[in-house]
């Protein structure tokens, strides 16, 4: 396999399609450290990106300052924001942000056109990657609108403690939840009086796991 292809998606790699095949030759490197932006409000939009290594958390920023995360990528995924900009020449409306160290792909605005243009293999992959990372962004404003505080704190928190991760602030869950870090913290008291979780200064275990996965059922705002 081209060392160039190396990390991209399985759907693209070693493709018999003189189009995508010069597209992932024309790539060029990005490395950046844990908690560097990757793009920010009003930035225009000259590259699409395909992420190889680590994880990009996307999130919206209001007005008062308030923040939620829309959607993570992960290794072989790309920004459904960054491909509408580019499309539509608008400005990027969110924050990216590499919540690891990460390496991605970056190729320039007018390969990608050409590209999407003259490549079927090239605009399935979009295309397919677009159509379902919308539908999860709004199964996620869904989730915002009309699911508890209890449940999200309580599915965010399960995951958590699946990833075997405990080192999380009121505020980071607060971000994850679209919500307060008042609200989250007054939440979080109220699990730890029901013996669900310990608290300690920038960190939540979970000890009650069974419990916290039944919280999880109920959806109910």
């Amino acid at each position: 396999m081209d060392r160039t292809q190396a990390g991209i998606p399985a759907e693209l790699r070693d493709a018999e399609d003189t189009y995508l095949n010069r597209f992932l030759k024309s790539a060029g490197h990005v490395h950046l450290n844990a908690d560097e932006f990757v793009f920010r409000p009003g930035d225009l939009c000259e590259s699409f990106v395909i992420l190889l290594e680590g994880r990009i958390r996307v999130q919206l920023i209001s007005e008062d300052g308030k923040e939620v995360t829309l959607y993570r990528i992960g290794p072989g995924g790309s920004c459904v924001l960054t491909t509408s900009c580019l499309f539509s020449s608008d400005e990027y409306p969110a924050e990216a942000m590499a919540e690891t160290d990460i390496k991605a792909l970056a190729f320039s605005r007018d390969i990608f056109e050409r590209t999407v243009e003259n490549s079927a293999q090239f605009r399935r992959y979009v295309f397919d990657g677009f159509s379902k990372r919308l539908a999860k962004v709004i199964g996620r404003m869904e989730e915002l609108t009309f699911t508890s505080i209890d449940y999200r704190l309580a599915k965010v928190l399960v995951d958590l403690h699946e990833r075997r991760q405990t080192n999380v602030t009121h505020n980071d869950l607060a971000v994850e939840l679209g919500t307060a870090r008042e609200v989250v913290s007054r939440h979080l008291k109220q699990m730890e009086r029901r013996g669900l979780v310990a608290l300690a200064r920038g960190k939540v275990t979970v000890l009650d796991l069974p419990k916290l996965v039944r919280t999880c059922h109920n959806r109910s705002a």
